[in-house]
C-alpha cells in the first residue's frame, strides 16, 4: 500500500495540495444516482455487473484500450439484462487505479499522484463521451454480439441465445418504438476501485454543497480488501464518513461474526445500497462458508448486496508463488456454487467482479468461445490475469442463462448455465 514514507515530505505535501485544487473527477449527484441503483439491487430489483484491470499503467494507456474494455462490458450488460429480466449497474474498474502503486521507485515519488490524477480525469473524460454520444446504441451491441457467436459452432448455444435478443429487438421496431431514443442509445456508466493510496483518496474528498455530505471524488464508489478492511485501521476510518457506496471484499477467513462487525461499521444505518460484500473464495470454500455468513445477515436484518469475485479464489501459482495463470472452468465453478448457494438461502445474487479486459490477451486459460485459449502466453507483470474479451462475453451468456431459470423462464438449452 502507499505510504511515501521515503519521500520529501515537502514533496509529498505539494502533491496533494494540487490535486486538493483540481476538480473532482466525479460528482456527488452522479454517486448518489449509483447509490440509487443499488439500493434497488440489493432488494433483489437489479444486478451488478463491475470488472475492469486490476491496475491501470501509463505507458498502455490509450482511448483505444478504455474503449474496448468499455464496448465489451455494454456487450455483457446487453445479454445479462435480457436473461435475467434486471436492469443492470455497470460499474468499470476504470481510470481511478493509475494511482496504485506497483514498483518500489515510486513510494519515493509523490508527484506519481498528480499525473495518476490527468490519466484518470482522461478516462473518465473518454467514458463519459461514449456513453453520451451514441457508441452506446443498442442494435450497435448486439450486432457486436452477433459477430461472436457468428465465429461459434453452427446451432450453439450462444447462437440460440444472441437470435433470441436479436428477436426482442426487431419486435420492438415493429411495434413502434424508437430504438434511436435516449433509452437505448445512452447508459449510466460508473467506476470503482480498491481504497489504497490514502493521501490520493483524501485530497480528492470535496463537501457536497447540496447534502452537506463528503464524498469520495475519486471514483463513484470504493471498496477495502483483505489488507485494507481492518476495523480499527486508517482505511476503514477514512470511508466511514464518505457517502459513496462501499464494498468490503471478503475471503473464506471472513466469520459470521466478523462479518457483522463490518456490516455495522461502515453501515451502521443500514442504508440498502451503501454496501456490498464482494466474495472470492473458489468454488468449494464458498460452498462450505457462504451459507453461514449470508444467514448471520438475514438473522441481523442487514441490509447487504451480495456479489461474486470468481477471479481472485482462483489461481494457478509458480514456485515462487507469484500468480502465473487463471483457469476458466474454476471460474465457472465458483460463478455456479455462488448462485446455488443463493438459491438456498433464499437471498439474492446480486452481482459479479471480474478482472477482465477488452484487449486480445492469453492470460487465462479455458473457454469454449472462439478465442479459446488452451495455454497461456502473455501474462503481464503489471496486472493480475484477466479474461479476455471473449471469455468476459461467454461468461455474461452464461450467467444469463442462470438468471433466466432464476426469473421462472425455461432454459434455452439445459447445459448452458453455469
Amino acid at each position: 500500500m502507499p505510504t511515501y514514507d521515503n519521500a520529501n515530505p515537502d514533496d509529498l505535501s505539494s502533491a496533494v495540495s494540487k490535486i486538493e485544487s483540481f476538480s473532482p473527477l466525479v460528482f456527488a449527484g452522479e454517486v448518489r444516482m449509483l447509490n440509487e441503483q443499488l439500493a434497488r439491487a440489493t432488494q433483489g430489483q437489479g444486478f451488478v455487473l463491475m470488472g475492469g484491470d486490476s491496475a491501470e499503467a501509463y505507458t498502455e494507456f490509450d482511448v483505444d484500450t478504455v474503449r474496448d474494455s468499455f464496448r465489451v462490458m455494454l456487450q455483457m450488460a446487453l445479454v445479462l439484462t435480457f436473461g435475467s429480466s434486471l436492469p443492470i449497474v455497470k460499474i468499470g474498474r476504470l481510470g481511478g487505479q493509475f494511482a496504485k502503486i506497483r514498483e518500489e521507485g515510486e513510494r519515493n515519488d509523490p508527484d506519481t499522484m498528480v499525473r495518476a490524477y490527468h490519466r484518470s480525469a482522461q478516462t473518465l473524460n473518454i467514458l463519459r463521451a461514449f456513453s453520451s454520444g451514441g457508441y452506446a446504441d443498442i442494435s450497435r451491441l448486439q450486432a457486436w454480439n452477433l459477430d461472436f457467436v457468428e465465429q461459434t459452432p453452427e446451432g450453439s448455444k450462444y447462437r440460440m441465445f444472441a437470435q433470441k435478443v436479436d428477436e426482442s429487438l426487431r419486435f420492438m421496431k415493429a411495434i413502434g418504438l424508437d430504438t434511436q431514443g435516449p433509452a437505448f442509445t445512452k447508459v449510466n456508466f460508473f467506476t470503482a476501485h480498491e481504497c489504497l493510496n490514502l493521501p490520493f483518496e483524501e485530497a480528492l474528498t470535496r463537501n457536497d454543497s447540496t447534502s452537506g455530505r463528503h464524498y469520495g471524488c475519486s471514483a463513484h464508489m470504493l471498496w477495502l480488501g483483505e489488507k485494507t478492511k481492518d476495523k480499527d485501521g486508517s482505511h476503514m476510518e477514512f470511508i466511514e464518513g464518505l457517502g459513496n457506496p462501499l464494498g468490503i471484499k471478503i475471503s473464506d477467513k471472513c466469520t459470521p461474526e466478523e462479518l457483522i462487525r463490518l456490516v455495522e461499521t461502515v453501515n451502521p444505518q443500514n442504508i440498502p445500497g451503501k454496501l456490498t460484500v464482494i466474495v472470492r473464495m473458489g468454488a468449494e470454500k464458498l460452498r462450505k462458508n457462504l451459507p453461514g455468513l449470508i444467514r448471520a445477515v438475514q438473522r441481523d436484518g442487514k441490509s447487504v448486496l451480495w456479489i461474486s469475485d470468481p477471479i481472485h479464489g482462483n489461481r494457478r501459482e509458480g514456485s515462487g508463488g507469484e500468480v502465473i495463470t487463471r483457469d476458466f472452468d474454476a471460474i465457472r465453478s465458483e460463478l455456479r456454487a455462488f448462485f446455488d448457494v443463493h438459491d438456498e438461502m433464499g437471498s439474492h445474487p446480486g452481482g459479479v467482479h471480474l478482472d477482465m479486459t477488452g484487449e486480445d490477451v492469453s492470460e487465462i486459460a479455458g473457454g469454449i468461445g472462439p478465442g479459446m485459449r488452451e495455454s497461456v502466453t502473455n501474462v503481464s507483470d503489471k496486472y493480475d490475469p484477466r479474461l479476455n474479451g471473449e471469455q468476459s462475453l461467454e461468461l455474461a451468456f452464461l450467467i444469463a442463462e442462470r438468471m433466466r431459470l432464476r426469473s421462472g423462464l425455461p432454459p434455452l438449452q439445459p447445459a448452458l448455465a453455469p
